[in-house]
């Protein structure tokens, strides 16, 4: 055993006798250990989630004692972030497979954590549940994406992966105490979620007078299929409107996102940006905006949606997505897989004028501090 996990399992009591003496013992920080598989360099909401996690946990030590397991390069320890050993295997986003379940169970019986939250439904689930059980955690899956999410991220026919990837989340759900999640989950895991999957922004993601609009639409994300982002080149070469397009993100499928742009004669209207990880660059780059897009029909949140509509941009999204309920007036909704209300919805984004009273309003309803607030006490009832 490592001996940063010696010091950490050294002096934590065994489960059975922490959970007998909670009626008597004084309040202490709630322990939650959040596992993530897809947590890359260049990755999304996942990451965003996670990481302000850590930093409201800084910020609040005696609420709650904040716990990320996530594959790295070698085993490290420190600081409430554990990295256990990996390959990598998609470089443009930093992915990595585990080496197995074993580090990880061995971490957690280290850290003895009160609840347990499973980002993904592929690192060993059922030997995790089991592992988290044994020490007396509760434990929870987050249902970050879908099974058709998932399957339309795959090469080859959705509609052959999708049912598989369903039976694989049924199997690995079937025992955790509790689903967190923002939509519908009982196709995926054949139970309701009952707990929220509660998503905030950044403080940077506000409304700047001092940014002038440009005239681009701007879409920031993932570049795979499952995102929809060659539907939204499609719609660029279907507008009547030459706008310029702006590409910010990394991903499989940037090379082919280049060869059709050029097919399509969109060269001239087309610029492609690297992932950007700074919240201060990525809010300028929201706010200059003259909308944002998020074509993906199989969002289980879009947090970009969200984090764009706080700086008081317009943004299409399609219909399916959560956000484009969360943020009010400033979100412009499509019919899934219907391509001319795509472009009607962009149309509406781009002519629209920005909002800031209700980027304001956005902006205090979902700060990480409020987010994780209402988290936590939700967490604190599964406890128990």
């Amino acid at each position: 055993m490592p001996p940063e996990l010696a010091v950490l399992e050294g002096g934590a009591s065994r489960a059975g006798s922490r959970f007998a003496r909670r009626d008597a013992a004084p309040p202490r920080p709630l322990k939650v250990a959040d596992v993530a598989l897809f947590y890359g360099e260049r990755s999304g909401g996942i990451r965003t989630y996670l990481d302000a996690k850590a930093e409201h946990a800084i910020r609040n030590p005696g609420a709650i004692d904040h716990h990320i397991l996530v594959p790295g390069a070698k085993e490290k320890h420190e600081s409430g972030r554990h990295e256990l050993p990996s390959m990598r295997v998609v470089a443009a986003n930093g992915y990595r497979v585990p080496l197995g379940a074993g580090a990880l169970k061995e971490t957690l019986r280290a850290l003895q954590p009160d609840v347990v939250l499973l980002h993904d439904p592929f690192w060993w689930p059922v030997d995790v549940i089991s592992c988290a059980r044994e020490l007396g955690a509760r434990t929870v899956a987050v249902h970050h994406g879908t099974s058709n999410l998932e399957a339309a991220s795959l090469p080859g026919p959705s509609r052959v992966y999708a049912p598989l990837l369903r039976r694989w989340l049924r199997r690995s759900g079937r025992h955790v105490d509790a689903v967190m999640s923002n939509v519908d989950t009982m196709a995926d895991f054949g139970r309701l979620a009952t707990m929220p999957l509660r998503l905030g922004v950044h403080e940077a993601f506000r409304s700047r007078a001092d940014v002038a609009r440009g005239d681009h639409v701007l879409y920031v994300g993932r570049l795979s299929r499952e995102k929809g982002v060659l539907e939204l080149l499609e719609a660029a070469a279907r507008s009547a409107d030459p706008w310029p397009l702006r590409i910010v993100g990394s991903g499989p499928l940037e090379e082919t996102l280049r060869t059709r742009a050029r097919r399509l004669g969109l060269s001239a209207r087309i610029s492609f940006r690297p992932h950007a990880r700074d919240r201060v660059r990525l809010a300028h780059r929201y706010a200059s905006a003259r909308c944002v897009v998020m074509p993906g029909e199989h969002e289980t949140f879009g947090l970009a949606a969200l984090e764009a509509a706080a700086c008081g941009t317009p943004v299409a999204a399609c219909s399916t997505a959560p956000a484009l309920h969360a943020i009010g007036r400033l979100g412009h909704g499509f019919v899934p897989a219907d391509p001319d209300d795509l472009d009607r919805a962009i149309d509406e984004a781009y002519m629209s004028l920005p909002d800031p009273q209700e980027a304001a309003m956005l902006g205090w309803r979902h700060r990480w501090d409020r987010v994780f607030a209402a988290e936590l006490d939700g967490l604190r009832d599964l406890v128990g």
